[in-house]
Formats: C-alpha cells, structure tokens, sequence
C-alpha cells in the first residue's frame, strides 16, 4: 500500500479534527454580560445588597426615634365625666352632672444627657449600617468577578477538551482505516477508541462544570437563568504597592466597617458617665372645663419642672460601663488584626501574582511542546515509524498539558483579582 507524503497526513489529521463539532457542550446560556456588567448588575440586583439595603432604612428610622424623644411633644385631651346626679352650693355648681375637660400637655427634655448620647449612638449605628452595606456591595462583587473567571477559565478548559477529544477522533479513525486497509490491527483501533472515549466523557463533565459556573454567576447576578461570560476582564493592578497600601485604611470597605464600629462602641463607652447626671424634664398643661365649678374656673394652666437625679442602682451603671469596656476592647483588637490580615494578604497576592505569571509562561511552554510532540508523534506513526501507544501517550500529555495551562492562565486572574480587592480597588470605594 502506498503512504501517503507527510504533509498530506498532517492536512488529514487537521481536516478530521475540524470536521467533527463540539458534542460536548453546555445548554446555551440565556444572557450573555460583559465583566462590568455582572459585576453591576449584581451590586443592584443581588437579594443580600437589598437586605443591607433594608437595614440602613432600619438604621435611619431609629435615629428618627431617638431625635424625637429629645424633643418637645404636645398632646391633647379630651374627658367627658357624667354622674347620677349634680351638686350645688347654694346656688352654686360644685359637681355637674355632665362635665367636659379638654387639656394641652406640652412636655420637654431641658437637660437630658443620656437621651442626648444615645442620639448620637444612633447615627454612630447609621454610619455602621451604611459601612456594612458597602461592605456586602464588596463581597458580592468580589463573588461575582470570581465566578465570572471561573465561567472563563472553564470554558477554555473545555475548548481544550473538546480539542483533544477531535484529535483522538482523527486518530481513532485513522486507525480503523489502516486496520481496514491491512495496514494496522485491531488493538491499535481498540486503543485509539478507548482514548476516544475517555476524551468524550472528559469534555462531557467539563461542559456540565461550564454550565454550573454559569448558573452559579447567574444567581449571582440575579437573573433567571445561567449566564455566559462575554468578555475577559483586563484587571489592571498598580505598578507601586506603597501610595495603594497605605490608603487602604479608605479604599477598603470591610476596614473603614470595622473602624466605624470601633469609633461607635467608643462612644458608647465615653458616655457612660452622663448616666450619673440628673435630667431634667418640663411639663406646661392649659386646660379648658365646661362648666366650671366653684373650685375649678373653665380656663386654667399649670407648669411642671421634674428633676429625676439617680442615686444608687446596686452597681447596675458600673456594671454596664465594664460591659461596655469589654466591647471596645473586643472591637479595637479586632480591627487591629484585619487591618494586618488585609496587609498580609497584600503580600500574599503580590507574590502569587509574580509566582502565577512564572508559572504561566512555563505552562504555556509546555502545552505548545506537547501538541507539537503530538503533531510529530501522528506523522510518525502514519509513517509507521511510531507505535499507537506512543500516540496515545502524547495526546494524553498534550491533554494534560492544556489543561494545566489553562488552570495557571486562571490563578494568574485570580491573583489579581486577590490583589484588588486586598488594596480595596475592586469593585472600588463603597
């Protein structure tokens, strides 16, 4: 039998791998977003961003409260009184049958320390409650760019799938033309079909990997069904570490939260001495009488002052203020520690982006090495100068290969990504 030229059997081998579509592919996904998109969509959309939402409304509502009870109130009254039967005093009323009174109470706070304070721990509340809703907007950001990625990256791992398993089809093929044409044997087809088939169930649980990372970033984004990714994120990070680390204090989220919280449980801890002081309440109430009686003209008004001075509460205040200590504490060691878990992790991602982008560019090396090893293995073997084992091994390799590049191509977005959000630039200033 004559074989054919060399550059005929590579333009074989192209042409059947080409010729075979992508069986192993995922549902298609029913909206398709750019990276800022998602991420956009899902700091508007995401139920948690409304719920942090809700609590700053919550937040705000007791401020409402507590500046209300500060200030003055005025209430109105209205008594009917009827009894069996009137009394009178020579000609006098002194209790009518039928009397109505109708009251003003015009009440107000002259000197009130604590209620003063505790409207100023209100809005310290208000502030925490805006401060951890820009830091859920954070986290659900930071979620979405991740599963973004990973709809990327394993999209490109099935593309190499789906690769391997059509060049494994041209093989398999080719094996069952030399085995029919007298050429070749039946394990070397079995083999090759065997390859085959590992190959198509591989891309097969790779695209249902690609469809769960697309419902997960649909979910994300709130929508009703999986999304693709359209486009690949630059992720630009800063050339200088120093000027983006030492404003990190502002740009995170989660560090200018728990400084809030600390400034709040502060305050609350500072004010614990106005609860000695006396406070001092006002009352001024004109009332109106039909009819009037002897003892009781039809317009009068009195005018109240009440000084409420606390004494001695069997350690209650003291008690209280220890509690209040032991927050603070609690709360200033806490920032202290993520404010130098944030500085750790800005090291951290430094370095993987450095050891990432090495190891990429080893990745990518060895994955072109080993699809030309498979190109030349294939030519070889349609020569006859190589085994079917040889071929497999190397289409194997040339898998694997693939697939680890693909993985360091990811953790090379993925560190920069870690590298944003660490320096509190993603999805930016909450």
């Amino acid at each position: 039998m004559r074989r054919p030229t060399t550059e005929a059997a590579v333009l074989w081998l192209c042409l059947v791998a080409l010729a075979h579509p992508a069986s192993g592919q995922p549902p298609p996904a029913s909206a398709r977003m750019t990276f800022k998109e998602a991420v956009a969509q899902a700091i508007e959309r995401n139920p948690s961003v409304q719920e942090a939402s809700k609590g700053i409304l919550r937040a705000d509502a007791l401020l409402h409260q507590a500046t209300s009870s500060i200030l003055p109130a005025l209430n109105a009254g209205v008594l009917n009184t009827t009894v069996n039967s009137g009394r009178s005093f020579n000609g006098v009323t002194t209790l009518p049958q039928n009397q109505v009174t109708a009251n003003l109470n015009l009440s107000a706070l002259l000197f009130a320390p604590v209620q003063w304070a505790q409207r100023t721990q209100a809005d310290d509340n208000r502030h925490v409650a805006e401060f951890g809703a820009a830091d859920v907007r954070r986290q659900i950001a930071v979620a979405t760019a991740q599963a973004y990625l990973a709809v990327i990256a394993r999209r490109r791992v099935l593309d190499a799938n789906v690769r391997a398993r059509n060049v494994a089809q041209a093989h398999y093929e080719l094996a069952s033309q030399l085995r029919a044409a007298g050429a070749g044997s039946r394990l070397n087809e079995l083999r090759a079909q065997q390859a085959l088939s590992s190959d198509e169930a591989l891309a097969e649980e790779t695209a249902l990997a690609v469809y769960n990372a697309q419902e997960a970033l649909g979910v994300l984004v709130a929508a009703d069904g999986p999304v693709d990714a359209a486009d690949e994120p630059a992720l630009e990070v800063p050339s200088t570490l120093e000027s983006a680390e030492a404003a990190m204090p502002q740009t995170r989220t989660d560090l200018r939260l728990a400084d809030a919280r600390t400034q709040a449980a502060g305050r609350v801890l500072s004010d614990s001495w106005k609860e000695y002081l006396p406070s001092v309440g006002a009352l001024v109430q004109p009332q109106y009488l039909q009819p009037e009686t002897i003892f009781q003209p039809s317009l009068s008004w009195r005018a109240e002052v009440l000084v409420n001075m606390p004494i001695f509460d069997f350690g209650f205040r003291r008690a209280t203020r220890a509690e209040r200590q032991a927050l603070f504490d609690e709360s200033r060691l806490e920032q202290a520690a993520l404010l130098r878990q944030a500085r750790s992790d800005v090291r951290s991602a430094a370095e993987a982006i450095k050891s990432a982008e090495r190891a990429l560019a080893s990745a990518r090396a060895a994955a072109d090495e080993a699809r030309q090893v498979v190109d030349i293995v294939n030519i070889s073997f349609r020569a006859g100068a190589s085994t079917n084992i040889e071929v497999i091994d190397a289409q194997r390799a040339s898998r694997d290969a693939d697939f680890a590049a693909e993985v360091a191509d990811d953790q090379f977005r993925q560190a920069r990504l870690a590298l944003l959000v660490a320096l509190g630039q993603f999805p930016g200033q909450g």
